[in-house]
């Protein structure tokens, strides 16, 4: 069957858009194997480490979220209930998956530095592996603050079990933070794209790690991760029968999402680990 004429069996058609359509973003990505070494990164970018058995190769296919942990005060997103009455509406997949993980929902850490901190510690590294380390990062800068990273520096912080790049890559967006060189408090109110084009400036940022940030941090609702090899591959499953789906076909699919791309995002992702993640 020619690819491009293949449309998804079980998905309704788009719905009109509603008023609020178009602003992008949120939820968390797949354990990878455990145990996998790290590799190098290209060009000092990330990439998307995919959930199990991913059968694609994509951009960013190397990177993982961390273990979900308590975060104190964690909030719904405020747009999380609309998000997913619209979505039981219009989809019939969303229509049977959402009421199954009951309360669950996406939530933020708040801490810009910490959240992209932890998405460059996953990167290429399996889930078990990432926690370890970051356990250990928090335990030599307890305060989790720029300034502590540097003064760490980059022997210590490899020394908590990072690669020496990974390392390196730390200390640039500690230092980044602390010369003020972000702006951190503009990124509320920056759409999705000028947020993305600011952090991938950062060393060991590429799209798929600011999209994270988007997503867990920022709670951006229309964020869709297309480097993201367990989100490509949810959508094989649960709209495709498991054949492999091309970038357009999910891209076609989540128009049916819109405005709560990163709502569906967070659903596809808990078909295949139903256990969340945060950053």
């Amino acid at each position: 069957m020619n690819a491009a004429a293949r449309k998804p069996a079980t998905a309704t058609p788009p719905a009109t858009p509603p008023a609020t359509r178009g602003r992008p973003k949120a939820a968390g990505p797949r354990p990878g194997k455990a145990g996998a070494s790290e590799a190098p990164l290209p060009d000092g970018k990330d990439t998307a480490r995919g959930t199990r058995n991913a059968k694609a190769v994509l951009p960013e296919a190397d990177a993982v979220p961390l273990p979900v942990e308590t975060v104190i005060d964690a909030v719904r997103p405020a747009y999380w209930d609309e998000a997913c009455a619209d979505l039981m509406k219009r989809d019939r997949i969303l229509r049977k998956m959402i009421p199954t993980y009951g309360p669950a929902h996406l939530v933020s850490r708040g801490d810009p530095f910490v959240t992209l901190a932890r998405a460059v510690v996953g990167q290429q590294i399996s889930v078990k592996a990432a926690q370890s380390v970051w356990e250990r990062l928090h335990a030599a800068c307890p305060r989790l603050a720029p300034a502590q990273f540097l003064r760490a520096g980059p022997e210590k912080l490899a020394g908590c079990g990072l690669s020496k790049r990974k390392a390196e890559y730390l200390i640039d967006l500690a230092d980044h933070f602390k010369a003020g060189t972000v702006h951190v408090a503009e990124w509320a109110q920056m759409d999705d794209e000028a947020v993305i084009a600011e952090l991938t400036q950062i060393r060991g940022i590429g799209r798929w790690t600011a999209e994270m940030f988007l997503m867990f941090n920022l709670m951006r609702p229309n964020v869709l991760p297309l480097d993201d090899v367990g989100l490509i591959n949810a959508i094989s499953a649960n709209y495709f029968s498991g054949e492999p789906v091309t970038r357009s076909e999910a891209r076609e699919v989540a128009a049916n999402w819109e405005p709560w791309r990163t709502v569906a995002t967070w659903y596809m992702w808990r078909s295949l680990d139903p256990l969340p993640v945060t950053y």
